[in-house]
């Protein structure tokens, strides 16, 4: 995610820094051939190392834009250019950042082709290895070799503890994503909550709300959790979504709180949770989720017992389901609808709805037999 997930948070790619040119004093008279041989390699060395500076800016700027296409394209050409320079680093650099491009762009076997030809020699500075590894992880992880990609993750960690306080969660974000790979919700949940700690403590709400939201997840998951543990975790994350200011995000996360609570059975919080989320829903790429929510409102009221609050919810839902075309999700509706109606004593329009239901199943293909 992955974030997600999140995209996958590679390390930025750096610019190398144009090799040292030595400025000879001019003399008069004609120079000697080898001298003038010198200058001309050192104009044609200053020349590859101006175009690769600007092929890596051109890359990072195309990565912000989200256009990776383009910015592999860049960093592909300086990593080519590369090959004439003289300095080694220039081209291990060049390296790195097409190969963190690639496992961005999704393809992780080939950037981890090239983040390996990144790597410094034995004896050499290992200046930047907290990002190397990271991105060495981050390709493990894409091609699910989550053992290795959590080797990495943790020498990345090593190597973050003098780092900011962002690289430390987000390698303990990517390591929970591992575990959960490895179908262990319960370590993953531990390092979603070390992660939300420190995003909190550097001062990143959403981060560390999403981070919430993803440990509550996996602990109910794991089933090695209590309760209480549980419900503390979504109280902090819906304190934290107060103070997100992307509408987006905030509906994303009360709609995933309500859900969580929806699985503890404290469905008047998630009522409240999804009524919040509805409420941030706007304009059509909404649409989807907003069927969405009002579905999960029915639901939640049905197991609340207002049943006369249910039909509004069930009837709204059914209706925007019908409109976006799906009509498996609109049988769920008819479904819970029709149950709530035969709980009001209105038995003639429950098995109405029943039909409605039923008939919606066999359209989308779930009541037919194999």
């Amino acid at each position: 995610m992955a974030s997600e997930e999140a995209a996958n948070p590679g390390a930025q790619p750096a610019a190398p820094a144009a090799p040292a040119v030595r400025k000879k004093s001019r003399k008069k008279g004609k120079k000697p051939k080898a001298e003038e041989d010198a200058q001309e390699r050192g104009d044609e060395a200053a020349g590859w190392a101006a175009e690769i500076e600007g092929l890596t800016r051109a890359g990072r700027w195309a990565l912000a834009l989200g256009d990776t296409r383009e910015a592999v394209g860049c960093f592909r050409k300086a990593l080519l250019l590369s090959g004439g320079a003289t300095s080694p680093w220039v081209r291990r650099v060049c390296a790195f950042n097409l190969g963190a491009a690639y496992v961005e762009t999704g393809k992780p076997k080939k950037g981890l082709e090239f983040l390996l030809q990144s790597q410094p020699s034995e004896g050499e500075s290992g200046e930047h290895s907290g990002d190397l590894y990271f991105n060495i992880g981050a390709a493990h992880e894409g091609l699910r070799d989550f053992p290795k990609a959590l080797e990495h993750f943790g020498k990345a960690a090593g190597h973050d503890c003098a780092a900011q306080a962002g690289s430390r969660a987000g390698t303990r974000v990517q390591m929970g994503c591992c575990y959960l790979g490895m179908r262990e919700p319960a370590r993953a949940a531990r390092c979603f909550l070390d992660a939300a700690r420190t995003y909190a403590a550097a001062a990143s709400p959403e981060a560390a709300a999403v981070a919430l939201s993803r440990a509550s997840g996996s602990m109910l998951q794991s089933r090695r959790f209590r309760a209480a543990e549980i419900t503390g975790v979504l109280a902090q994350c819906r304190s934290l979504c107060e103070s997100i200011p992307d509408p987006a995000l905030r509906g994303k996360l009360y709609n995933d709180i309500g859900l969580s609570y929806s699985q503890l059975h404290i469905f008047s919080l998630a009522a409240e949770s999804f009524e919040q989320a509805l409420a941030l829903c706007g304009g059509e790429p909404d649409r989807r989720r907003e069927a969405a929510l009002l579905q999960n409102l029915g639901a939640a009221h049905n197991a609340l017992h207002s049943f006369g609050t249910a039909l509004g919810w069930h009837r709204r839902a059914a209706a925007l389901h019908s409109t976006l075309g799906n009509r498996r999700a609109q049988g769920q509706c008819f479904s819970n609808l029709a149950y709530a109606c035969s709980r009001l004593g209105s038995h003639e329009a429950a098995a109405e709805n029943y039909l409605h239901a039923l008939q919606a199943f066999r359209d989308s293909g779930k009541g037919r037999r194999r």
